[in-house]
C-alpha cells in the first residue's frame, strides 16, 4: 500500500552557522491510510515543527516529503496551498473558530473553500453535526459554546471535506481531562470512520492507549514508542 504521508531524512534547524538550533535530525517515516498515530516528547523537542512540515506550513532545511504519493516541493507555494486545502485537515489546541459566524456557518465556509457546495455540502454538514452531537450548537456563535463544544466543531471542520490526512496539535490543551479525552476519542473515531490518517501531538501520556501507533521525538530523532 502506498503511504498517504511519508518523509525521508527530514532535517530542520532554526538559524544558521554556529548559532543554528537543530530541532529535527534525519527523520524518516511512512503513514498508511486509516492509521491513528500519536506523537509525544518533551516541550521544545520538535513535535510542532514536524507537524508543521507535514502540514506544508513549514519547509524543512533538508530531506524530502511526500503527500498522497507526490513529492512536496519546498518552493511550490501554490501547490502547498492546494494540498493544505484539499488533502489536509487541521485541529489546533485552540479551536480558532471565526467569532462572527455560527458553528454551522464556520463549517459551511470551510466546505465552500474546499470545493463543496449545494445540497451535497448541506448533507455533509448535517452528517458531521449529527455524528459529533452538535445539533444544539449549530446556530450558536463560538462565544456561546463551551470549550468542549468548540473543540467538537473544530473536529467537524477538520473532517468535513474528507481529507486523507488529519493533523492535530495539542487538541486537548485548552480542555479539562474529561472533555479532552472525549475530544480525542471523537477525533480518532472520526478519522477512522473517514479512512484518514491521523497524527496527534500531545504531552499527555494518559492519551497513549487511544492510538494504534505511538511515536516519540528524542533529541531530534523520531522513534517508535
Amino acid at each position: 500500500m502506498t503511504p498517504i504521508l511519508a518523509c525521508d531524512q527530514i532535517h530542520h534547524a532554526f538559524g544558521s552557522g554556529e548559532l543554528a538550533e537543530v530541532v529535527l535530525r534525519d527523520v524518516s517515516a511512512a503513514f498508511a491510510p486509516g492509521e491513528a498515530c500519536v506523537l509525544m516528547g518533551p516541550s521544545g523537542s520538535g513535535k510542532t515543527t514536524l507537524l508543521s512540515i507535514f502540514g506544508c506550513l513549514l519547509a524543512p532545511t533538508g530531506g524530502r516529503l511526500w503527500l498522497g504519493g507526490q513529492v512536496v516541493s519546498p518552493g511550490d507555494w501554490a501547490g502547498q496551498t492546494r494540498r493544505r486545502r484539499d488533502q489536509l485537515g487541521f485541529v489546533f489546541q485552540h479551536a480558532r473558530l471565526l467569532p462572527f459566524l455560527t458553528a454551522e456557518e464556520n463549517l459551511r465556509l470551510v466546505g465552500r473553500n474546499t470545493g463543496l457546495g449545494g445540497p451535497g455540502l448541506a448533507r455533509r454538514i448535517d452528517e458531521v453535526i449529527d455524528r459529533l452531537d452538535l445539533a444544539a450548537a449549530r446556530a450558536k456563535y463560538p462565544s456561546q459554546l463551551s470549550g468542549g463544544q468548540r473543540q467538537r466543531v473544530a473536529i467537524a471542520r477538520a473532517v468535513l471535506h474528507r481529507p486523507p490526512v488529519i493533523l492535530a496539535d495539542e487538541p486537548t490543551a485548552a480542555l479539562d481531562w474529561d472533555h479532552g479525552e472525549a475530544a480525542v476519542r471523537l477525533l480518532v473515531e472520526q478519522a477512522r470512520a473517514e479512512g484518514a490518517m491521523l497524527l496527534t501531538v500531545t504531552h499527555d501520556e494518559r492519551l497513549r492507549p487511544l492510538f494504534g501507533r505511538r511515536l516519540r521525538i528524542d533529541r531530534g530523532r523520531l522513534l517508535e514508542a
